[in-house]
């Protein structure tokens, strides 16, 4: 039945995988995510997408900030589709927003798409004037346990920081 599975989730309304026309958007743009149906909505398990290349403008300067992205997600009935995703985070390439709402619109946006039981959403800035900053941004639906695990992520978060060597 897996094959019947994947031929059900092809038919979705994906527009960008496979699309060999790909055009960019370079202002933010919510509206290149889409979503499909989890294939496993009764089993609870981690989405992991790193992302390496994140970059955005100060909305003061102008300059560009770069970081490593951490988005992980447990799914419910809808997920991320990976490139749409690519596309959606470039879409910040000329986007001003200081590091935190960057964080807390991504966050906001695929909590809109997906209505996921759990997201996190981690930003690794490289340092600009001699700091960095990591806003660490974490959702878990209200009412279920998940809403505790979002708590106790964030209360505890980075209690043992990763050693900075200047990223």
């Amino acid at each position: 039945m897996k094959g019947a599975d994947t031929m059900d989730r092809s038919k979705e309304d994906l527009t960008l995988l496979g699309n060999k026309g790909t055009k960019y958007s370079f202002d933010y743009d919510p509206g290149l995510l889409e979503s499909f149906q989890n294939a496993h909505p009764d089993r609870d398990y981690f989405v992991k997408f790193n992302f390496p290349e994140f970059t955005s403008l100060c909305p003061i300067t102008h300059q560009p900030d770069f970081a490593t992205l951490h988005i992980s997600y447990v799914p419910a009935v809808r997920m991320v589709e990976s490139k749409s995703l690519k596309l959606y985070l470039f879409s910040f390439r000329n986007h001003g927003d200081f590091h935190e709402d960057c964080m807390n619109k991504i966050a906001d946006d695929l909590i809109h798409l997906m209505d996921p039981k759990y997201l996190e959403v981690w930003g690794k800035f490289t340092p600009r004037g001699g700091i960095s900053i990591d806003p660490y941004v974490n959702y878990g639906k209200p009412g279920t346990r998940w809403e505790q695990v979002a708590f106790e992520r964030l209360s505890r978060h980075d209690m043992y920081p990763e050693k900075i060597d200047n990223r």
